[in-house]
């Protein structure tokens, strides 16, 4: 059944997902597992609301696995380098997913969400 979704802001199919939170964050780091066995297919925002520090950068990619398996890459999004967003499909999902960030530079931070919905 359809329903209305604020990330899209329309009505759609699916779930809402938030992988990562809105949150300042100044190390590497990775999200808790989501769980997506009911789906195949994520539509996922990176929005960079901040960044500072000399040169920063920001590479976050999406994985899978089946339950308590090895972790595969889904995909990434572009290197963020100041403040973006870029929406992108990742299909494939298996039992879950969660987000891996790298931070790097000199002083880097970067407040940033990784949020969609499930198709």
């Amino acid at each position: 059944m359809p329903r209305y979704s604020a990330t899209e802001n329309q009505y759609v199919e699916g779930e809402d997902i938030t992988v990562l939170a809105s949150a300042a964050r100044t190390a590497t780091g990775q999200s808790a597992a989501v769980p997506s066995e009911e789906f195949d297919t994520v539509v996922l925002e990176l929005a960079v609301t901040a960044a500072s520090g000399t040169s920063p950068t920001l590479n976050a990619t999406v994985e899978t696995r089946k339950a308590a398996g090895t972790w595969r890459s889904l995909g990434a999004f572009a290197q963020a380098t100041g403040v973006t967003s870029e929406r992108k499909s990742f299909s494939g999902c298996e039992d879950e997913i969660r987000g891996n960030y790298t931070i790097a530079g000199t002083g880097p931070a970067f407040t940033f969400s990784v949020i969609g919905f499930s198709k």
